[in-house]
């Protein structure tokens, strides 16, 4: 129903100030939304050029004049938060960033300033697209810095090689490598578990039987221990507690290579800050949380079925049965370094992961058929000698 004092005038101010408050408002929530990605720049005081981040030294650098920025560490605090709060996290990664995205593996790697890319950094293809960043992602609320130098990965990789088997030996002169770092993302989460379970407990004994046998043309009785099982009801309980349990979000990297690298020691996450992916690579997430939390509550209820089958006593174990309840879970999502080594050997392109913490080396290498061929004749050739020999004994 119209007001009866309302005038022509009144409603059109009326709907000039409504205009004006959606307008208003749609330029704070796209203020809101840019700041999430808004361009930084790490500018050297002393010429100008971009500082990036320098492992070997702990602070940003210029790479023109030499001048050093130390990026003060442990300012700031490193946020957790409830799955329902997945919401209100920032977004973006508080800098400018280009990206390319594989055609071949399906990684999305964000670039810092002028830094090219013509081969995905995971897997060497050239089948890479540049495309905007996502500044919808969710923001990393803390990360590990890369603590390994360019120089300390590249002579790690060379023992590597050295220490190899039935490899080319020409492999060991592989020339043309290049070192990229990348933060890796990942997912973590803290929960509490209370754990009911109930078994079957088996308790070994033996018994003495008796039984017919020939020997000798003989029927002759003899005796042997039986083993058995008496099974008996056993129930109990368990309260276990996870932090910081770790969920890859890579799509580039081979799980089985993220495995064999091992565990990153979180203790050593710091807040995020942007001046710490200057000049370097980050992956944005493929593996969303929700999917994230579903594989690591598995995993959680595989391991909590372990501890409880631990917890059964007697000597063996049937019918276990474990209830789980999970509750106070928290998240938070980081950054993990890492460094990758392409190089190329006869045509084909090989990726080798160093750990960004502990610099352990791992990843695959061409083999030598020619030497594993020599090594199998060779064996074959000694159990030959062996067995030449025993037939010579024999004979005598």
């Amino acid at each position: 129903m119209d007001r009866p004092d309302a005038t022509p005038e009144s409603a059109d101010r009326a709907t000039d100030d409504a205009g004006q408050d959606a307008w208003a408002a749609e330029a704070a929530r796209e203020e809101q939304h840019s700041s999430a990605s808004r361009e930084v720049r790490f500018p050297c005081s002393q010429c100008g050029a971009n500082l990036r981040w320098t492992p070997e030294h702990d602070a940003l650098t210029c790479d023109y004049c030499g001048h050093r920025v130390e990026v003060v560490r442990g300012e700031g605090t490193v946020l957790e938060r409830p799955l329902s709060e997945a919401g209100a996290a920032a977004r973006g990664l508080g800098l400018e960033r280009r990206a390319v995205r594989c055609g071949n593996c399906g990684a999305t790697v964000t670039l810092d300033g002028a830094a090219t890319a013509d081969n995905c950094v995971y897997c060497g293809s050239s089948n890479v697209m540049e495309q905007a960043a996502n500044r919808n992602a969710i923001r990393p609320e803390s990360l590990i810095p890369l603590a390994v130098s360019r120089r300390a990965v590249e002579e790690k990789f060379r023992a590597w090689l050295r220490g190899l088997w039935f490899r080319p030996n020409d492999l060991k002169q592989a020339r043309n490598i290049e070192a990229i770092g990348v933060y890796l993302p990942y997912w973590t989460f803290d929960c509490n578990v209370h754990s009911d379970w109930s078994a079957d407990a088996g308790y070994y004994y033996y018994v003495t039987r008796t039984y017919w046998t020939t020997v000798n043309g003989q029927r002759v009785m003899r005796t042997r221990r039986e083993r058995r099982v008496r099974w008996v009801p056993a129930s109990g309980a368990r309260d276990d507690a996870y932090d910081d349990a770790l969920v890859c979000a890579s799509v580039g990297v081979s799980p089985d290579l993220v495995n064999k690298l091992g565990a990153f020691d979180t203790h050593e996450l710091v807040p995020y800050k942007p001046e710490y992916l200057a000049g370097w690579r980050a992956e944005e997430y493929q593996v969303d949380l929700t999917s994230a939390w579903a594989h690591c509550q598995s995993e959680i209820e595989q391991e909590q079925r372990a501890r409880c089958s631990r917890d059964v006593p007697g000597d063996t174990q049937r019918n276990l049965r474990v209830r789980n309840a999970i509750s106070d879970v928290r998240w938070k999502h980081v950054l993990l370094p890492l460094w990758i080594v392409q190089y190329r050997y006869r045509g084909r392109a090989f990726s080798v992961l160093v750990h960004g913490q502990t610099a352990r080396v791992v990843g695959h290498a061409p083999y030598s058929w020619v030497k594993i061929a020599l090594a199998v004749a060779g064996g074959l050739a000694a159990i030959g000698g062996v067995g030449a020999v025993i037939a010579i004994a024999q004979a005598g």
